[in-house]
């Protein structure tokens, strides 16, 4: 992973491959934002100018570089825009400098140091840029674990040409400050984690079956002092967890419902995650068309975001326990597979008819939201890549919202907004219950097809045990950009979520759970 650090040198001083410094648009055409003094005085004062007259604007994603004028270290300048100019008095909002130093981190792709002299002004302030280089910096690769880079072809040659930026040194940061000091610390495993997410959702199936991710999962486990426990298909078997044997049952790789643990002996709440992890969606019998199968490999991104959380709280040993559920299947068409009309008994003894053995997702985690509830947690959270109709909805960069609990919806969406992660407040109207009625069943995995993405929530709502706050966090538009990077966010896996929930737990350790 890209190292961090501070530095207590200039921008000017600082030896590197490039100074990344940060432009805006103001009222009469480009301004060189703050931090970027040193750099500025080596163009004697002069930066703005000569970077309009390379045709620079400040808009937000811009990039313009620069051969670096006598008197700089660094061989290069790169110019990020931050968009438009600040009020005088005000700063940069945080989502801002995480979008501009990720966008610079992109842009110095295969370099080994950049020195980012963007707008550090507080500790709040480096950690949106520590968190932006770092999360603009990812690369899938095979050194990084979890399957890794499959190219065979000359790659030592990719590494070297397309390998992520070595080195990220900031600029206007404090060594001796424990306040920056913290964020180093909290920014270096909070982006690890992400991009272990990110690793095991761009990892393809063959490599990543629920057997291989519950080996990550107990791998880490060992690594950090977790606990870990794997229930395989005998123990789901003799456990009665119909929903992820169900849904597992037609694919030759057996799924795994995985429990990974922290606690804190000062903790004074508990968080269980549920996430989704079908490593394939295949459609089982109710077949996905071509051209909506290609990147099933991400539909665990759910799984993939509560695992990376949970680690992350350890590593930053926060003061709250979290228990991660990860429930694991390949879904897949065979002669042993669930059939639309069959109908499942569930953990916990309801019963489910399988309308669509599309609509997977829920059953899988039916089964693991009851088992979290027995351990009566103060709060439930489940994340999955659930819902199509979440897609078209909100779009391919916003989450979806569901909770039983107003208070803790707003405080969902509040939470999101705090770490740069787009979501939305979704509604569960009661209206919408009625339509998952069955007359064989308890109820069935399929409703109305308008609101899909509500009906789903108000299935998932039906195995949460009385009294518990819960939410759901549908990611399906956010979880795979199969489309360009922007800003910190790469082609493939994003790691959605695993911010968001590291955040909420946060919170919670510090006595707001909302």
């Amino acid at each position: 992973m890209t190292a961090l650090t501070l530095s207590t040198s200039s921008a000017a001083a600082l030896r590197a491959d490039a100074v990344v410094v940060g432009v805006a648009k103001g009222p009469k055409g480009p301004v060189v934002a703050v931090g970027a003094e040193a750099v500025d005085k080596a163009f004697g004062g002069k930066l703005a100018a000569v970077l309009e007259t390379l045709g620079a604007t400040g808009a937000e994603g811009e990039v313009t570089k620069l051969p670096a004028a006598s008197g700089l270290k660094a061989p290069v300048v790169l110019a990020v825009g931050l968009g438009e100019a600040p009020a005088k008095g005000d700063g940069y909002d945080a989502e801002t400098l995480r979008r501009a130093a990720g966008t610079a981190a992109r842009a110095l792709s295969g370099s080994k140091k950049g020195a980012f002299a963007l707008p550090i002004e507080d500790p709040a302030a480096a950690t949106a840029v520590a968190e932006g280089a770092l999360l603009g910096a990812y690369a899938y690769d095979k050194s990084n674990g979890n399957g890794g880079n499959t190219k065979s072809k000359d790659k030592d040659k990719d590494k070297k040409d397309n390998g992520p930026l070595a080195e990220v040194a900031l600029v206007g940061g404090k060594p001796r400050d424990k306040a920056y000091k913290a964020v180093v610390e909290r920014a270096t495993a909070l982006v690890a984690e992400v991009n272990r997410a990110r690793d095991l959702i761009n990892a393809p199936s063959n490599l990543l079956n629920p057997a291989a991710f519950a080996a990550e999962a107990v791998a880490a486990a060992k690594e950090h002092g977790l606990k870990a426990e794997v229930l395989d298909e005998k123990a789901l078997k003799k456990g009665g967890y119909g929903g992820i044997l169900g849904v597992g049952q037609g694919s030759e790789a057996p799924p795994r419902l995985v429990r990974i643990a922290y606690t804190h002996p000062k903790a004074g709440k508990t968080l269980a995650l549920v996430g989704k992890g079908i490593t394939y969606d295949s459609g089982g019998i109710s077949l996905k068309p071509p051209g909506h199968n290609e990147t099933m490999k991400c539909d665990m991104s759910g799984a993939a975001a509560v695992f990376a959380a949970v680690v992350t709280a350890a590593r930053l040993g926060l003061r709250v326990n979290l228990t991660g559920w990860l429930a694991l299947a390949e879904n897949m068409p065979s002669g042993s597979a669930t059939r639309p009309g069959d109908v499942l008994s569930m953990y916990g003894g309801k019963t489910v008819e399988v309308l669509n053995t599309d609509a997977e997702g829920r059953l899988v985690l039916a089964d693991a939201i009851t088992r979290a509830g027995e351990e009566k947690p103060d709060a439930i959270v489940d994340v999955a890549t659930l819902t199509g109709a979440m897609v078209l909805a909100l779009g391919n960069r916003t989450f979806g919202i569901m909770t039983n609990d107003e208070a803790f919806r707003a405080t969902l969406h509040e939470v999101a907004g705090e770490v740069g992660e787009e979501s939305w407040p979704m509604p569960l109207p009661d209206h919408l219950r009625k339509g998952i009625d069955s007359p064989v069943a308890d109820l069935a995995n399929m409703g109305e097809r308008m609101g899909g993405g509500l009906v789903a929530g108000i299935f998932l709502k039906e195995f949460v045990a009385d009294g518990i706050t819960w939410g759901h966090l549908d990611i399906a538009g956010p979880a795979f950009n199969d489309s360009g990077p922007f800003g910190y966010t790469p082609k493939g896996g994003t790691g959605a979520a695993v911010r968001t929930l590291v955040r909420l737990a946060e919170r919670t350790a510090d006595g707001d759970l909302g």
